[in-house]
């Protein structure tokens, strides 16, 4: 084992040569490696704890989620019976979920199949459905499935996470963490951004966006007096005051394509947008049956605008005004363009790391690494000599270059806990060496000559040294999987450790006493 073949030889020295250019990127400046080949200039990204930033801890609505949906059901329930010409009263949400009563009993049974019909299959169990139907007489009540308000929510968790991750790209934030914690809550850690109130005011909004006709049939006196009908609703405006709007939506934020912040005639600051061709076709159908009345874009349930119709838009595309400023329009474009939010965020805890604290502790994850690392060089220098010592504080070096360069090439974050991990790394390293170092010594002491104490040092100490490192990473595994955050970032890092552990304390130690033994051809090992 201890012969130095050439496939070894070479994959040291071209894992070493690589480890080294692709950590380089971390020690040089911006502006040198600005011209240097993408996959060549990859650099390692500093957590939150180190470079500063925002955190926030959020929590999905669940309870508003399944507010939403019930109403949703509601206006189901009355298109579906309006659509029959099947007459009703009383609908609306009763403990907890719709109820409503049939005008005509002899058309209570064709009612209830009506109804039935909304059922939607439940995810991963076909034969189950999302809501139960019940009918009493003239009275008819629609309940939803637990299993389906849990299977809403997760998903509402699942689309909030991605809806997050696309505004806060749009920010131009660099590798944001964002990570499912427990059953509907979410951790949002963005490093480098030092303005909290616009990390949530750009992550919580809901960003519902939909276009509405106004129902110009209904008087301010029926307004004033609260006689709204059922089939629309009261919203508020921005500069017209409280207007009535049909509930049925013409067009939704899901049919657009593209959003963008521009200015008008006026060169005032307008959001630009266009539709999908669904979204185009409805849109113009709408306008051209309802040419000089006005429309309303509503933005989580606040009329943004309500323009008149001059003529029919069949084009697609249009302009959102509002007395935008320049940084309001880009906002909102960045979250039209991201999509709505599926159910509101409700801020649980939020905490700014400030950049002069980052950089303490960047210097004190400096101090401590090579603290640690002088008094392993020491330890082993004492322990073994300058030269086995040496190959160890060698094998050590490129051990760290590796896990640098690991860790810049996958992208992957250090943390205050990485750097721990880091350091930890480095001692376990060490200990191999030592396993195989006192291996040696007792094969040399029981007479066995330097060839055969150095090989029985590399095989015999082997299953130990896999053994304790497997258990390592099963560990940081279950870290992994179960962690969230800072706890993460330490197992990645000692993830990585293990790997390049392994391969420098055995692959490039027994290299460079190949090389030693060929050289010096030794009558005594140096250690006994």
């Amino acid at each position: 084992m201890i012969q130095m073949r050439r496939w070894k030889v070479l994959l040291v020295v071209i894992s070493t040569l690589l480890s080294i250019m692709w950590a380089l990127p971390n020690m040089l400046p911006a502006s040198v490696t600005a011209s240097w080949p993408s996959w060549m200039n990859q650099r390692l990204n500093l957590g939150l704890d180190l470079q500063g930033g925002s955190y926030l801890l959020l929590e999905v609505d669940t309870t508003a989620l399944k507010t939403e949906t019930l109403n949703n059901l509601v206006e189901e329930v009355r298109r579906d019976l309006q659509t029959a010409r099947i007459p009703f009263t009383g609908l609306g949400q009763r403990a907890g979920g719709v109820a409503v009563r049939i005008t005509d009993p002899a058309q209570a049974e064709a009612a209830y199949q009506a109804i039935n019909k909304l059922a939607q299959p439940l995810a991963g169990a076909p034969a189950g459905r999302d809501i139960n139907v019940s009918r009493s007489g003239q009275d008819i009540t629609i309940t939803r499935v637990a299993e389906a308000d849990a299977a809403a929510a997760t998903e509402a968790v699942a689309r909030s996470i991605e809806v997050i991750r696309r505004r806060i790209d749009s920010l131009g934030t660099r590798e944001p963490s964002i990570v499912r914690q427990g059953a509907s809550r979410i951790v949002v850690q963005a490093p480098g951004e030092s303005d909290p109130e616009r990390l949530k005011r750009v992550i919580g909004q809901t960003a519902k966006l939909s276009f509405q006709m106004v129902d110009e049939a209904v008087t301010p006196e029926e307004i004033a007096a609260g006689r709204i009908p059922p089939s629309d609703m009261l919203l508020q405006s921005q500069d017209q005051g409280p207007l009535v709007v049909q509930r049925r939506v013409i067009v939704s934020g899901e049919m657009l394509v593209n959003a963008a912040p521009s200015y008008d005639q006026y060169n005032q600051p307008v959001v630009s947008f266009r539709f999908n061709g669904q979204g185009s076709r409805r849109f113009g159908d709408a306008s051209t049956a309802n040419v000089g009345k006005r429309f309303a874009i509503v933005l989580d349930d606040k009329i943004i605008s309500a323009p008149v119709i001059n003529e029919p838009i069949t084009g697609g595309s249009g302009q959102i005004s509002g007395n935008f400023t320049t940084e309001s329009a880009n906002e909102l474009a960045v979250l039209l363009k991201a999509g709505a939010l599926p159910a509101k965020l409700n801020v649980e805890e939020q905490r700014t790391v400030g950049a002069e604290l980052g950089q303490d502790a960047v210097v004190a994850g400096q101090l401590s690494t090579v603290v640690g690392a002088i008094s392993i060089v020491i330890f082993m220098i004492l322990a073994y000599g300058f030269l086995f010592g040496g190959i160890s504080v060698v094998a050590l070096a490129i051990n760290g270059v590796m896990i640098v360069a690991a860790m810049s090439v996958f992208q992957a974050t250090l943390t205050l806990p990485g750097i721990a991990g880091l350091i930890l790394t480095l001692a376990v390293a060490i200990d191999a060496n030592v396993l195989i170092y006192e291996r040696m010594r007792e094969e040399a002491k029981a007479g066995k000559s330097i060839i055969t104490a150095m090989d029985a040092g590399f095989s015999r100490a082997m299953l130990t040294i896999i053994d304790a490192n497997v258990t390592a990473l099963v560990a940081a595994g279950i870290m992994f999987v179960f962690g969230a955050g800072p706890v993460r970032g330490f197992a990645w890092t000692l993830s990585i450790g293990v790997f390049t552990s392994v391969f420098t304390a055995v692959m490039v130690t027994q290299v460079l006493l190949a090389w030693w033994f060929k050289a010096a051809r030794p009558k005594k090992l140096p250690i006994v």
